[in-house]
């Protein structure tokens, strides 16, 4: 009776997914055009940087020539994506600002730049955004505002020597979210106003890994959250002032004007305690303060309260299309096993007890526990050798870094499973055959075949909605979206590095490790899912115990490190859960893994950013 009625249990969760991934799609789609009140083009041209960049334009309807509205360029941070800036570009588009949001060259589906200024060719893009926006004819050309988080921050600071050689600029105002203002002139090392008559604020966290902290006299860094309190700060609310030849200390949250060229100027600062850098742009109280700035210095051209948001509505329909995408490739798997070409791959692993000897106990805690502990060293070790490895070729560090990171421990499980067999496991009973270890060529052969037809379905519907609706399927850092052709050369080169350790992981967790505990199978899934992360959540406790602990980062772990760790901690235990399914009805752990290395590796290829050698 289980087995006739396993296909269409199968089904119901095979519709349960595509359910899933329509209602994500049509939802997300809802929410960022106000159903359908602003129309989203996906746009790629020629800059005059001879680049193609690559944005999302935000047209509310009604505006024309005849009506033209403020124009905000924004911009995501580091090793993400124009959709990264969802929350900013949800809530200003229907309050009727036209937004373009861009892929930084380098990201996305933007161009790569080759050169020692790669990262600022024109901003890395945001400039030629802005000259793109001000060309629109429905876009008012004294009302041209540009923003972005981290990276995008500071290309914002970049693009202000271009507008400053324009007779007339084009920017009219600048909001840094989380990232530092151009404090000094780099030529004189005095203080300095770069912005001009522009009205410009910073949004600044407190927790923040990367800004907003300054050597004092007695050469120590200021403490996280006493941004207002530095020289930086100060000059910049003070319009580019020596802080030394000021007389009033300014604070957060409260306007400066000053008449500079005969225009009215305005700085401020918004300060957030409790806010870490990755989270403002996934923050209510930063969207917030980001549409009362444009709201304050533009105009509202449809006034709505600040805190009346509905981004994270689309966040939940988003996060909805990742829950089908991890459901969709068991469920998908388990139906082409009902196919002719794919049944021989259809055997059911066997039923599973405790483990039955002290040894065997022995050998699971104690490898469990020494992954766990090799995962969160190696991290740590590998982190700086690979930063410093220059490739003679076009590449992308994360995912080399988490790549080579993967192999490591893929290496040391292959290793640690070897010699548990050796010393231990036959002389227990484990049949390697029986587990699924060895396998023939053909069913080897069937399997790579039906991993890539699993990831291919999967990302056909990843594909689909991004063309059919502007939309990808994420939550926070973590997204799965499409990627360019151009990304299929470091996709092959990645999935060597990334097989080796998802292929071992599967073996390893269904072959060595899958018992019983407590009288259930599930208790040991989850068990082991939860050390495949344990090694990363060690590196968020070092990176933010210490950090929030003593104000300081950890001497052992540096910032993008923790930063990385984030999404990798939810795929491992995710993938984990995926190649168990999986094994449960194939008794072969290599199918899972293979679609967990195929999956995994476009996940990180699509999500990060591109280099050429300098």
């Amino acid at each position: 009776m289980r087995s006739s009625l396993a296909p269409n249990r199968n089904r119901f969760w095979l519709t349960i997914s595509l359910i899933l991934f329509l209602v994500s799609a049509i939802g997300a789609w809802l929410v960022q055009t106000s159903a359908g009140q602003i129309e989203v083009r996906d746009l790629r041209w020629e800059t005059p940087s001879g680049l193609v960049l690559s944005a999302l334009l935000f047209k509310p309807k009604g505006v024309s020539a005849d009506k033209p509205v403020p124009g905000i360029v924004t911009s995501h941070g580091m090793l993400n994506s124009r959709e990264m800036q969802d929350s900013t570009y949800v809530e200003l588009a229907r309050r009727g600002y036209v937004v373009l949001a861009i892929d930084m060259y380098g990201h996305g589906f933007s161009q790569v730049v080759t050169g020692p200024q790669r990262d600022r060719a024109r901003a890395t893009g945001m400039y030629d955004a802005v000259e793109l926006i001000a060309s629109l004819p429905y876009v008012d050309k004294d009302k041209i505002g540009i923003t972005g988080h981290s990276f995008g921050g500071r290309s914002a600071n970049w693009s202000m020597p271009f507008d400053n050689k324009r007779d007339k600029p084009l920017v009219s105002a600048v909001l840094l979210q989380t990232a530092d203002a151009t404090y000094i002139d780099p030529k004189t090392k005095a203080y300095f106003n770069d912005y001009g008559s522009r009205h410009v604020g910073i949004i600044a966290d407190e927790w923040d890994e990367f800004f907003f902290r300054q050597k004092g006299a007695d050469g120590k860094m200021s403490k996280p959250g006493a941004f207002l309190s530095t020289d930086n700060a100060q000059s910049f609310l003070h319009f580019g002032a020596d802080p030394k030849a000021v007389s009033d200390k300014r604070v957060a949250d409260a306007v400066y004007t000053e008449a500079i060229d005969g225009k009215q100027a305005s700085r401020i600062i918004y300060m957030f305690q409790n806010m870490t850098h990755p989270w403002a742009p996934f923050s209510e109280r930063s969207t917030a303060r980001i549409v009362e700035f444009f709201d304050r210095v533009f105009g509202a051209p449809m006034p709505i309260d600040s805190h009346a948001q509905i981004w994270q509505y689309k966040e939940a329909f988003n996060s909805l299309g990742l829950i089908a995408f991890a459901i969709f490739l068991v469920a998908f798997t388990k139906w082409m096993l009902e196919t002719k070409t794919f049944a021989p791959l259809r055997t059911p692993a066997g039923p599973v007890g405790p483990i039955a000897t002290t040894s065997g106990q022995r050998w699971l805690w104690g490898g469990l526990l020494v992954s766990a502990i090799v995962s969160a060293g190696s991290y740590l070790l590998l982190f700086d050798p690979v930063q410093n490895l220059q490739p003679g070729f076009r590449t992308q560090y994360p995912p080399l870094f988490i790549g080579i990171w993967a192999a490591v421990n893929g290496l040391f499980a292959i290793l640690f499973m070897w010699a548990y067999y050796r010393t231990a496991g036959k002389r227990d009973g484990m049949d390697a055959a029986a587990a699924g270890v060895t396998i023939p060529a053909r069913k080897l052969w069937l399997t790579v075949l039906l991993a890539v037809t699993v990831v291919a379905a999967a990302y056909a519907i990843v594909f689909a909605a991004d063309y059919l609706l502007k939309v990808d399927f994420r939550l926070w850092v973590l997204a799965v979206k499409p990627f360019g052709v151009d990304r299929i050369p470091f996709v092959l080169a990645m999935l060597p590095l990334f097989g080796l350790y998802f292929v071992a992981n599967s073996v390893a967790l269904n072959a060595f490790d899958r018992f019983t505990l407590l009288g259930r199978e599930w208790v040991n899934t989850t068990v082991v899912g939860l050390f495949n992360v344990l090694g990363g959540v060690i590196v968020l406790l070092l990176q933010y115990g210490t950090f929030f602990s003593t104000g300081e980062m950890s001497p052992f772990i540096q910032a993008m490190e923790g930063i990385y760790m984030i999404p990798i901690v939810v795929i491992l235990f995710v993938t984990a859960v995926i190649a168990r399914k999986i094994y449960r009805a194939t008794n072969n752990p290599y199918l899972g893994g293979l679609i967990n290395t195929l999956a995994v590796t476009m996940i990180t290829i699509a999500n990060t950013q591109t280099l050429y050698p300098s």
